[in-house]
């Protein structure tokens, strides 16, 4: 059975920072990519790693990109936007680097409060008639 390993995403509107760590904690990669759930997703699977959870933040975003990483077979987590703030406001160095270890390390020891995300479908408003 291969090691299972957790990421972090740290969204903005025009690139999210990645966070890989194995079970252990050490950091295994890191990178800055397009904000785009084609291109997280591409890199995240071309790393040829097994994934016991990613972790994102709950924000405008987010829904679009759970769902693009969901679809690709990754076990996406959003979490709960102000419990994420308070872990990662404990951190000495605030950037959007640092905040994607402190997400992919909230991952890989289960401290967060997941989010239900709502369906596509569930999401689409019908024009008033």
């Amino acid at each position: 059975m291969s090691q299972q390993h957790f990421a972090g995403l740290d969204i903005s509107v025009k690139e999210t920072a990645i966070c890989i760590v194995d079970q252990q904690g050490k950091v295994v990669h890191r990178a800055s990519v397009e904000s785009d759930p084609v291109v997280i997703r591409e890199h995240l699977l071309d790393l040829g790693l097994t994934y016991g959870r990613v972790g994102l933040e709950a924000g405008p975003l987010s829904s679009w990109l759970y769902a693009g990483l969901v679809d690709g077979g990754l076990p996406a987590v959003l979490v709960e936007t102000r419990h994420m703030n308070a872990e990662l406001l404990a951190r000495i160095n605030k950037t959007d680097r640092s905040d994607a270890l402190g997400i992919a390390q909230m991952m890989r020891a289960g401290l967060f409060k997941p989010v239900h995300v709502k369906t596509p479908p569930c999401t689409v408003r019908s024009a008033p008639a």
